[in-house]
């Protein structure tokens, strides 16, 4: 909760700026666990369902093997649409020991959404003026969360 003088929510001190589409953004998928964070991938153009099936034959368990968690691993998600269509949890069932279910966008019940904002946080920091900028910085930070959040 948030305490200001009354009819002062307007004024720019306190605003905080963001860009939800254009302005340059990138997606990016990332992995975490209790010993930090692992493979920061990022996306071009609009993620589907294929798209997010690659991104788990691809990472998920080379990302567990390398922070140590095989094999007992738990695939932990939000409700994303993608993340619910037949053919992917269809894929997890067969190659997660266990899949977790969040609510979509709660930072309080999902984990990796306060190191989005985490992250996110930092890189406002940043003058940043392209992309590949965006994803330099991305990769900096995201390698300093470790033991930091």
């Amino acid at each position: 909760m948030v305490w200001r003088k009354p009819n002062s929510e307007l004024e720019m001190k306190n605003m905080t700026s963001s860009v939800k589409h254009g302005g340059g953004s990138q997606m990016v998928s990332g992995c975490m666990s209790a010993v930090g964070v692992w493979s920061l991938h990022f996306i071009d153009g609009i993620m589907d369902k294929y798209m997010y099936l690659d991104i788990l034959k691809q990472n998920l368990k080379q990302s567990a093997e390398k922070m140590g968690t095989l094999p007992h691993y738990k695939l932990y998600q939000d409700n994303d649409p993608n993340h619910n269509v037949h053919i992917c949890r269809l894929w997890a069932l067969y190659h997660c020991p266990q899949v977790i279910r969040a609510p979509a966008q709660s930072p309080d019940l999902n984990p990796i959404e306060n190191i989005w904002d985490h992250l996110n946080n930092r890189i406002r920091k940043f003058k940043i003026s392209s992309k590949n900028e965006l994803r330099e910085k991305l990769v900096s930070e995201w390698d300093k969360i470790e033991g930091n959040v």
